[in-house]
Order: C-alpha cells, then structure tokens, then sequence
C-alpha cells in the first residue's frame, strides 16, 4: 500500500470530489466483475445514491477511497490479496467509514459476517446467486446503503471481542414465569442486543427477538449470543414455548408470533407479507405481544432505519406493557426509537447501558 490515510488528516488527491446534495457516494468493493456489474446496476436505478467507483481487492479500495471519498462502501469478505475482515479491522482502526457486507448464505460465511459486524460494519445482506433472487437482494442492498449513510461510525480501538459473560447467578426475587421481553432491532443491531442480553441474569423472563438480518444469518447470531450470554439463545422453531431463561431470535425471511397457549406462551413462525419492507417484522411481533401478553410483557425498541416497531410498541403500551425506545446518542441508526419516540409509544427513552436494567427492574417492580 502507497498511500497512508492519517485519522483527522485531509485526505490527499487532486482537490475533493464533486458531490450532489443529498446523494449517497458508493465504493463497491468484490473480486468478481458479476457481482460488481450487479450491485451497481441495482444502485445506480436510484437517484439518491451514485456509484463512484469499484475495487477488486483491498489494496486498490484503499486507493479508491482516497481518490473518491465515498459515504458508504459495500465489502465482500473472500478476496485475494487481504480477507475483508483484515481490511474492515484496519478501516475502523485508522479511518471509519460505513460498510454493507455483501456475504453468500453459507454457514461459514455467516459467521464471518458477524465477526465483520462486530469489527465496525453496520449492516450485511446476501450476495446476489445465493438463494435470494437477485430483485430481493436488489431491494436489501438499496435499504442496507441508504441506512449505513445515516449510520454512527466510530473508530475502533479496539477489535477484540468481549469475553463470555460468566454463569450469572438467578435472581431470586424475579419472577420471571408469566413475564415477557420483547426485543426489535434493524442497523447495528446486532451489537446493540448483545449488549442488553448480556446484562441478563440467567433467569430472565422468556425473550422474543427480531433482528432485520437475511435467512441464515440469523441462526449464526442465535449461536453466537448463546456462547456469550448466561441464559439461553437459539433462532426459533414454529411452536417453540417461551420459558424463563430462554431468548428465542425470529429466522430470517420468517415473521415470529407470540400466542397464548393455555397458561403459558408459545411462538409461531410463519410466512407473510413483508411489513415495513421487512420480513421479520418487529411490529408483527409486537403486535402479537400486545394481543397475547398485554401488561405481563415489557419491549424495548433499538436502534434501526426506518419506523418498523413503533406502531407495534405503542399497541404494547396501550395494552399496559412498560416500552422503553433506545435514545438518539446511543444508536448507530436513530430510525425505529425516533418514530417511537414520536407517537408516544416508549414510557421511556435510554441509553443502551440503562436498558438491560430499566426492563429488569420493570418485571420485579411488578410495573407490567
């Protein structure tokens, strides 16, 4: 590499690219002349967002950046010369920027895509010959870029992964058998609702979860938040019964509702529509909360584009549930809170760090 990008430092080139008023700059970066022909073909349709530039490999990305300054840079991970993974850690090291991974649906591959969000990137979908149609992937690829452009980038100092939250111990005074936790979360999510069910006691109320993630990718997160949390996490099965201890993460491409079954709760995993683009839809599951849980349930909202949850978390309040929305410092994405926020669905707006304990504290304080 020639050229060093300095944090802080203007950037070097022939004077600063000409940008259009509210356009998204995009740098494609991915080793196969296909896919990069598909991405921009996708992106360029739309006349909010221009392609800038592509790259084959890391090495000329880092030029292209310097070059093109872009706002928003799509990565593969398998690449010759340097892995995806080598360069986003070095990105967020030394100059952050917003990255969409683009990764095939394998189980490999979801598993590096979760590393890549855990080193910095904001969103991933699928690459176009998996098992999505190229249209679908067209449609994710356009909403994943528009959201990184509003994304909190921050530089990482550290890329090291926290340790496994040791075996903490029931809390005794929480009777955790009749409540419910509801969690919705779109861009940048996935760090965010690691950070609230790490701070869960291995007794937690039963937990329902939507993540905006591709088919796969959220059996791999399921996985992943099982080694680090002390209850217990897996992606959900139609028919699952939702028991204290137990966080059950709604598949990709599956909507996840909650039903009363006789004195106890149960999910239903289904097909359906797309909500608010999306399937899983947070409002679909929150909605089914309201119905099924009323005031025995507590949500809370996390960062996100768009307003996907906030009519399903004030349904959740009018029903008596206690609804807590992310605020706008915390979030990578302020979207889904905001929307929240603007209808009056959330009782209250957090900091991420309070929100693990603002829900605990509603379910021993019998305030649901």
């Amino acid at each position: 590499m020639t050229t060093t990008i300095t944090p802080g430092a203007p950037l070097p080139g022939s004077g600063s690219p000409r940008r259009k008023p509210g356009v998204v700059r995009v740098l494609i970066v991915d080793d196969s002349a296909l896919v990069r022909r598909i991405l921009s073909d996708a992106l360029a349709k739309h006349e909010d967002i221009e392609v800038v530039g592509t790259a084959t490999d890391p090495y000329v990305a880092r030029e292209r950046i310097v070059q093109l300054r872009p706002d928003v840079i799509t990565l593969d991970i398998e690449m010759p010369r340097m892995d995806g993974l080598s360069f986003l850690s070095k990105l967020m090291r030394h100059f952050p920027l917003p990255v969409v991974v683009v990764s095939s649906l394998t189980q490999q591959n979801s598993e590096t895509a979760l590393r890549a969000l855990a080193l910095g990137a904001v969103d991933v979908i699928a690459k176009p010959g998996s098992s999505l149609a190229t249209g679908d992937v067209a449609d994710e690829l356009v909403r994943a870029v528009r959201a990184a452009s509003h994304a909190r980038v921050v530089k990482r100092l550290d890329t090291t992964e926290a340790p496994p939250v040791p075996g903490r111990a029931a809390i005794a005074s929480l009777n955790a058998t009749n409540k419910i936790i509801a969690l919705g979360a779109s861009t940048g999510g996935t760090q965010a609702l690691e950070h609230v069910l790490r701070r869960f006691p291995v007794d937690a109320p039963g937990t329902v979860i939507v993540q905006h993630m591709p088919e796969h990718f959220t059996l791999s997160f399921a996985k992943r938040l099982d080694k680090v949390c002390a209850m217990r996490v897996q992606e959900a099965k139609d028919g699952d019964v939702v028991v204290a201890g137990l966080a059950l993460v709604a598949p990709g491409g599956k909507h996840l509702i909650l039903q009363a079954s006789g004195a106890r709760w149960s999910v239903r995993v289904k097909d359906g529509p797309k909500v608010h683009h999306q399937r899983p839809a947070v409002d679909v599951l929150f909605q089914s909360v309201a119905r099924s849980a009323g005031r025995n349930a507590v949500a809370a909202l996390l960062t996100g584009m768009g307003a996907d949850g906030a009519k399903g978390m004030l349904a959740m309040r009018e029903a008596g549930a206690y609804t807590v929305a992310q605020n706008e410092e915390t979030c990578v994405v302020y979207g889904m809170p905001r929307e929240a926020v603007k209808i009056d669905a959330a009782v209250e707006v957090l900091p991420l760090d309070g929100i693990a304990d603002a829900l605990l504290h509603a379910v021993v304080a019998s305030r649901v």
